[in-house]
């Protein structure tokens, strides 16, 4: 199965545009995320031949501007997708995806998206001190699980601990997206590196809040089976 990415900090081209926030192509039709603003994910996926009908559902990890900024307008030219959120999420955020013509699923345990692609349904976080509900992606494949992260505000060993509860027996080749450390100590993002390691993570891409460190221990630790993952990439999984 092929993942694209659309959007993260780092790009491949000076043809894309690169920012905060990420989105990631599944199977070609399945959008993880919409980044910040929808201009440069439209200009994105329009340089990398993606079209907005070949979109029918999207993913939303968490509630939070980078993470969600291009959905609003991709609803209004794409009526009728299929948007997974967390129960969590707030009303006028889910009324909003009525509104424009969205069609609202709200995922509280782990939800079959498609052939192989589940949602791990809402996982309690927090962000400064106040509740941040968050899903992250699930694709089945021949080589074990991967798990793609918005921000990972639950903690990503909690998030991989919920998702090796659910999917008993799985090992999990591959984790990449945001793992929210850039605000963490040294000595903490070793213990979660070596957490990825008990639990038998195959290949790691810490991106876009992951923080420069955590991005240097995992690298150093995976050294050819670290993903640097960059808006433009394709990964098969």
């Amino acid at each position: 199965m092929q993942i694209k990415i659309i959007y993260d900090k780092e790009s491949t081209s000076s043809k894309l545009l690169a920012g905060w926030g990420v989105s990631y192509l599944v199977d070609g039709h399945i959008l993880f995320d919409a980044g910040e603003k929808f201009q440069p994910l439209f200009k994105n996926m329009k340089n990398m031949s993606v079209g907005i009908n070949d979109l029918d559902t999207a993913v939303i990890s968490h509630d939070h501007w980078d993470h969600t900024g291009g959905l609003w307008e991709l609803l209004k030219r794409r009526a009728g997708i299929k948007v997974y959120v967390c129960p969590g999420f707030g009303d006028e955020f889910k009324n909003r995806i009525k509104e424009l013509g969205g069609e609202l699923v709200e995922a509280d345990g782990i939800t079959r998206i498609d052939a192989d692609v589940y949602t791990t349904g809402e996982i309690a976080g927090e962000y400064k001190g106040l509740s941040m509900p968050e899903q992250s992606l699930v694709v089945k494949t021949g080589r074990g699980i991967s798990v793609m992260t918005g921000c990972s505000h639950p903690g990503i060993l909690k998030i991989l601990g919920k998702i090796k509860e659910g999917f008993p027996g799985e090992k999990i080749y591959s984790v990449f997206g945001g793992f929210h450390l850039n605000d963490k100590g040294e000595d903490f993002i070793e213990k979660v590196v070596e957490g990825f390691r008990e639990m038998g993570v195959e290949k790691v891409g810490a991106s876009h809040c992951s923080g420069d460190k955590a991005e240097e221990l995992f690298r150093n630790k995976y050294k050819n089976d670290f993903i640097d993952v960059k808006a433009g990439m394709t990964i098969e999984l």
